[in-house]
């Protein structure tokens, strides 16, 4: 159930993914992540449910892990690590298209960080730039 999704809104959806069991990589779970430009999400639950969001600005890096099972079943796990005090890494488990996912994260954790004029969530002190894009 992973779609991408095309809006212009930065706010809006890009992906949306749910934890897969590795039985047959049905998403049989109650685990959701959604991912944009500006946070990851992670909804947990059906009775008590917990949503946890992280800026994209503090996710420093991304690792992708496949076991054999996972590879036989098509899906993937990443591995999001963040400088946020409440959670240093953050588990994307059983994702479908997650050599996508990936590169979607560390692309927008990058612009999200020249955006906001920080580099490892540090403020360089970037005063008197008029426009980012000038940079690009």
């Amino acid at each position: 159930m992973s779609e991408k999704m095309n809006t212009t809104d930065d706010n809006d959806k890009k992906f949306v993914e749910r934890k897969r069991i590795l039985f047959l990589g049905l998403p049989w779970t109650f685990t959701k992540y959604i991912i944009n430009e500006e946070f990851l999400t992670v909804d947990t639950g059906l009775f008590r449910t917990t949503e946890e969001d992280c800026y994209m600005y503090r996710i420093q890096d991304v690792k992708q892990t496949t076991t054999l099972m996972e590879r036989i079943v098509g899906v993937s796990t990443l591995t999001c690590y963040t400088g946020d005090v409440t959670t240093p890494e953050i588990v994307l488990k059983h994702i479908r298209h997650g050599k996508d996912i990936k590169t979607f994260i560390l692309h927008a954790s990058e612009a999200s960080r020249i955006k906001r004029r920080t580099l490892s969530t540090i403020d360089i002190g970037a005063h008197g730039m008029d426009d980012v894009d000038d940079i690009m």
